[in-house]
This record gives structure tokens, sequence and C-alpha cells, in this order.
């Protein structure tokens, strides 16, 4: 009897599967600009069994979730190279999280996001109104684990409290800036994004009803 998989080889192998899931799904999403695909199509192409779909994700939104998550992952990977400010108050980790905002390319995957899930200009369906909500969160938590780890002795509500501001912030000037520019990537959209940008964290910063003078203006690179 051949003995069994180690550990390590088992965690390789479901690791493998996952990544292989949602590659295909990115694919088919950017092939059909949308996410009108099946299980059933999606196990084929990343040649795997249904079941094995079922193992890692409940459901196809599930798997649309984590791969507009993965587009919008930039600004995390972006908070982890911010150098470190003072000693972790709120005033420090708020500059921290404006830093990574603003040197991050939101436009480009936000425009994405318009593309694969509809267009918040127009009237959404319930599934795309709770997809766009389901990716934003999904960015919200990415970027309150990275907090707090960088921030291990920093208070839990005071990060909890900013991430949530902040987060919930960018998913409101998603839908006031894709109203405003149609959700594409142009010179204008990304001029009004920086312009949103900067409303918000001054509001976060200062407070609701303060006037923010923005800092930076100049429209964000393009991603690639």
């Amino acid at each position: 009897m051949l003995p069994e998989p180690s550990t390590d080889r088992r965690a390789a192998l479901k690791s493998r599967h996952r990544q292989a899931i949602v590659a295909a799904a990115a694919a088919l999403m950017e092939e059909r600009t949308g996410t009108d695909f099946t299980v059933d199509e999606l196990a084929e192409r990343a040649d795997v069994s249904r079941r094995t779909v079922f193992n890692h994700f409940s459901s196809l939104d599930d798997v649309v979730t984590e791969v507009c998550g993965d587009v919008l992952n930039a600004v995390v990977e972006t908070l982890a190279e911010v150098p470190a400010e003072g000693e972790g108050t709120d005033a420090s980790m708020m500059e921290e999280m404006a830093a990574a905002l603003r040197s991050t390319d939101l436009v480009a995957p936000m425009a994405y996001l318009t593309r694969m899930l509809g267009r918040p200009i127009e009237e959404p369906s319930p599934r795309q109104a709770l997809m766009t909500l389901r990716v934003f969160t999904e960015v919200s938590n990415r970027l309150l684990a990275a907090m707090l780890h960088r921030r291990p002795d920093a208070d839990k509500l005071a990060v909890h409290l900013l991430v949530g501001s902040v987060a919930g912030g960018v998913g409101v000037l998603y839908h006031h800036w894709a109203a405003e520019t149609g959700a594409v990537d142009t010179q204008d959209s990304r001029r009004v994004w920086a312009g949103h940008l900067e409303q918000l964290i001054g509001a976060v910063r200062d407070g609701h009803g303060t006037e923010s003078t923005p800092r930076h203006t100049e429209p964000a690179p393009r991603l690639g």
C-alpha cells in the first residue's frame, strides 16, 4: 500500500487547485466581459472536477469575489511597502493608509470591476449590487489584516474603525466616480478620482464637514 501523502503535499495540491480555479475564472471573465459561465465550464477550464470547485468555494459568486478582490489587492500590497509612521497612533496609521491610497492605481482595477460586474451608473441587478459590495468588503478585510499585521500593538478597535472608514469611503467614491466618468480609464477620470480621494482622506483625517485642500491631484499611473 502506498503511503499517505504528507500534509505539506496535500496543502500544496490544494493551493494549486485553488489558484487554477481563480485563474480560470479570471480568464473566462475576461473573454466574456462578465460572469456568464457555469461551474462545469469553470471546472473544465481549471482542469479540476466540479466537486473540487465546491471544495474551495461555496458558489460561483465566491470565485468572482476573489478574482475581483485580487484585482483591487494592489492597495494592500502598497500598504505593506509604506514606511511605518511613528508609534502607531490613529494619526500615523491614517497617514500610512493615505500614502498607500495615493500611491496605488485604483482607476484601472475599478474600470475592470465595472466591465465584469456591470455599471453602477445604470440600475444594477440585485446580484450586481451584492457582488460589488462583497468585493469591497473583501478588500476591506484584506486591508484590515494588513494593518493589524504591521501594527500588532495598536488598539484593535481603532484599527477596525480606521480601516472601515477608509475602505467604506473608497466604495462610496467608486459609485460617485463611476456616475461622473462612466467608469472608464482616461486622464479626465483619473483627475476626478484623485480629487475625490483627497476629499475622502481629508474627511477621515479631519472629520466630515471640514474643508480639505487636495495635496495630490496628478492622475495615478496606469497599471502595467
